[in-house]
């Protein structure tokens, strides 16, 4: 039997991400994603309801993570849906779905995200002056 684990989400960052580094040197990077759905119920009225759901990426894609978003940044995101256990210090059995990122767009321009801090674009080159063009 085939097996498939895809999982497509658009959303808003719930909190900034937290970037930390396995033993390996390896950048991993943790957040929420906040998914909203909207319909109209059976009597007429406008319905919502949000799900929140933890993510983590690894290597470039969570340091890209980190460095360009911040919480209330729109993603769209594609990874695989991931089934956590451990025993917690009190030692109950504990566990949770998390989302591993494989890909992930920006969504809208540059800007402002709900912290009011501006996100940087990469550092482009200088623009070149007209000593530097050759005709």
């Amino acid at each position: 039997m085939a097996n498939y684990n895809k999982v497509l989400l658009m959303g808003n960052l719930t909190r900034d991400p937290q970037l930390s580094y396995l033993p390996s040197q390896t950048a991993v990077v943790d957040f929420g994603l906040a998914v909203n759905r909207r319909w109209t119920g059976s009597d007429g009225s406008a319905k919502e309801s949000t799900c929140f759901v933890d993510c983590r990426a690894f290597s470039k894609t969570a340091e890209t993570i980190n460095k360009y978003l911040t919480k209330g940044s729109p993603v769209f995101l594609e990874g695989r849906l991931d089934f956590d256990m451990w025993t917690a210090q009190d030692g109950t059995k504990r566990s949770k779905h998390r989302i591993t990122v494989e890909r992930f767009q920006f969504i809208g321009g540059t800007g402002t995200g709900n912290s009011g801090q501006k996100q940087e674009v990469e550092d482009a080159p200088p623009a070149p002056s007209d000593d530097d063009i050759p005709f």
